[in-house]
């Protein structure tokens, strides 16, 4: 006889609907502190988490994703020189493919390695609190995964995203969105000046933050999300 699924996800769910089963729990073990590679299954590339040492209670997750041919490293350091300030745990993984699941070829392979390092952070680390960052391609998954799994992650950091195309939704998790005027790669007209509406209408809570700029994330840009991730939660 199979076990009943547990009551944060459907029977018919997993990981080829992103998914995640991965939820925070009392750390068995102290994990360490700095940049710590973590090594992929399957000679798979290593993701990267970076623990600020010392302080008090528990830490901020925030999982970063990386764009399109782009590293855990470059996922990292989108919000690497705030982590100490702001006690954020940083999970960075690396695709499996030159982008993730969902645009490559549907969610599953990155899901299911995202669930296995959540599940290794969970039982070394104290979190309170899960949320999905990325940029570019980075963006548009961490907003379909976050959509996917608000009954886990309560907020989303999408820097320059193309999309959001969750297949089932749970929760209203808050989304930070920002994006620049002049970007060439995924222009803000049919991107996010789009996106952000319809997130609105859907009921979640969206601070946008547009500047004059292309595709990328300039430093004020970074610590305005931090800031907002990390300061009161305001009302809708």
């Amino acid at each position: 006889m199979t076990e009943p699924a547990p009551p944060h996800r459907r029977p018919e769910e997993n990981a080829r609907h992103g998914r995640l089963a991965a939820r925070p729990a009392t750390p068995t073990a102290p994990g360490p502190t700095g940049l710590v590679p973590v090594p992929g299954p399957d000679r798979e590339p290593p993701a990267l988490v970076y623990a600020p040492a010392g302080g008090d209670g528990p830490y901020r997750l925030v999982v970063l994703l990386h764009g399109a041919g782009g590293s855990a490293r470059q996922g990292l350091d989108l919000l690497l020189p705030l982590a100490d300030a702001h006690r954020l745990l940083l999970l960075a993984p690396q695709a499996t493919a030159s982008s993730w699941d969902l645009i490559v070829e549907g969610f599953g392979r990155d899901v299911r390695r995202i669930d296995g390092l959540l599940d290794t952070l969970f039982a070394a680390y104290p979190v309170e609190g899960v949320a999905l960052g990325g940029f570019s391609d980075g963006a548009s998954y961490a907003l379909s995964l976050g959509l996917t799994n608000g009954d886990l992650v309560d907020a989303v950091l999408a820097f320059s995203p193309g999309f959001a195309a969750p297949l089932v939704t749970h929760g209203r998790p808050r989304i930070f969105v920002s994006h620049g005027t002049d970007d060439r790669v995924l222009p803000v007209d049919p991107c996010s000046r789009r996106l952000v509406p319809r997130l609105r209408s859907l009921g979640h809570p969206v601070e946008y933050a547009e500047f004059t700029g292309g595709h990328e994330v300039p430093t004020p840009v970074r610590q305005r999300a931090v800031e907002w991730l990390t300061g009161p939660v305001r009302g809708r």
